[in-house]
């Protein structure tokens, strides 16, 4: 170990500065709670590095916004590609120049993998929180996260024993979005927030918490809504847009003329909580759709060359987080040139005449997701916290 980098450990009891990095939406909430755990046990703890509002509310220094590297798709980061290895190589120079006792990063495989691999070569402790998908998909990957990181914090349980197989160390942490999220989600006090009758027949629209995904999937989720509508005129569509994407969502929804469309600034759990089914994009947003135990329709869409390559890579049936860990298709999934908004539309109105028709098949999915549920919730902030302590020996 440099001396440097050992002089970061000696000191942790006293201060521990920690270095992160979130990449998105879902990871800033991620990293935000975790940084709330771990000022439970280091007060005076200090974080820093690339990050979002929800940890920019925990007292995160955020020296680039998470927005800089929010991007998905093979294709897509080829245009950002020069930007974001800058940023990497700046963040590498300065954490190397002043070690920080542990490097956390949060999800964004691509970007912190490598950074991970530098950092723990110069002897910085390095924790990967969210193992990257190898179950899923690019399982070649597991060979990098081995050189890359010295423990991996996991919020599926499965993944323990699987990276343990490759001789990787993790601990089994819950998700935190299932301790945040409440078991029985009061619908009645989420609709009276937003306005809304118990009468009213609510439907959610989230296209996602990227550009490309807005570019990608805004147009034909509201293209589907404008179907939806001519069908029951009286549906209310809530969009709960990230404050940073919200003219771009607008945009959107203005050249489709919809009727019936509220667009908030943020507010997804309260709109989840509200709605009675939601037209999604796959991604963390379809995890949290399950633990409020809503049916949803979940959608993808992605330049045609990203979409190829992922193909090859692809080990399951499923792309939707709620199907994957169900091993089975409780919800429906369209991809790609599959995601057509009439195919979305009919969907989500299929929903909807099972919740009127068959209220037994609606139990029996609200069922699996609190089975689901009860699965990942555990005290997310304090066992990593501990992983954290051990790695760190103090």
């Amino acid at each position: 170990m440099g001396g440097s980098a050992a002089h970061a450990v000696a000191n942790v009891g006293a201060s521990v500065q920690v270095a992160m990095v979130a990449g998105e939406a879902s990871g800033d909430l991620l990293a935000g709670l975790l940084i709330d755990g771990l000022k439970t046990r280091w007060p005076a703890l200090g974080t820093f590095g690339i990050g979002g509002p929800q940890m920019a509310r925990a007292g995160f220094d955020a020296w680039w916004s998470s927005d800089k590297l929010a991007v998905r798709g093979y294709a897509e980061v080829l245009r950002h590609y020069r930007d974001i290895v800058a940023i990497r190589e700046q963040l590498k120079t300065r954490l190397l120049a002043n070690p920080p006792a542990v490097f956390i990063g949060v999800d964004a495989p691509d970007f912190n993998l490598d950074l991970e691999v530098a950092l723990k070569a110069k002897g910085i402790k390095t924790v990967h929180f969210v193992s990257p998908s190898i179950w899923a998909w690019r399982a070649d990957r597991v060979e990098k996260i081995r050189r890359s990181v010295d423990h991996v914090l996991c919020v599926f349980p499965f993944e323990v024993a699987l990276l343990a197989q490759h001789g990787i160390a993790a601990t089994y942490v819950g998700h935190p979005l299932a301790s945040v999220i409440p078991m029985v989600p009061d619908r009645a006090s989420a609709r009276a927030k937003l306005g809304l009758k118990d009468s009213d027949t609510v439907v959610a629209i989230l296209p996602g918490s990227r550009k490309s995904e807005i570019h990608y999937l805004a147009r034909r989720f509201f293209e589907a809504a404008a179907l939806i509508h001519r069908s029951q005129p009286d549906i209310k569509f809530i969009v709960p847009a990230i404050p940073a994407l919200k003219t771009m969502i607008e945009d959107a929804a203005a050249r489709t003329g919809v009727n019936n469309l509220q667009i908030l600034d943020g507010q997804s759990h309260t709109v989840l909580a509200a709605c009675d089914v939601t037209l999604i994009a796959s991604g963390t947003a379809t995890l949290e759709a399950a633990l409020f135990k809503r049916p949803m329709v979940i959608a993808y869409n992605m330049h045609w060359l990203s979409w190829r390559i992922m193909q090859r890579k692809k080990l399951q049936a499923w792309v939707g987080l709620p199907n994957i860990l169900c091993q089975e298709f409780v919800v429906p999934e369209f991809l790609q040139q599959a995601a057509t908004p009439q195919a979305l539309s009919d969907a989500v109105l299929r929903w909807l005449d099972v919740k009127a028709h068959e209220p037994a098949k609606i139990r029996s999915l609200e069922q699996r997701f609190s089975r689901l549920h009860a699965e990942l919730q555990r005290n997310t902030a304090q066992l990593a916290t501990h992983a954290i302590e051990k790695i760190l020996g103090c």
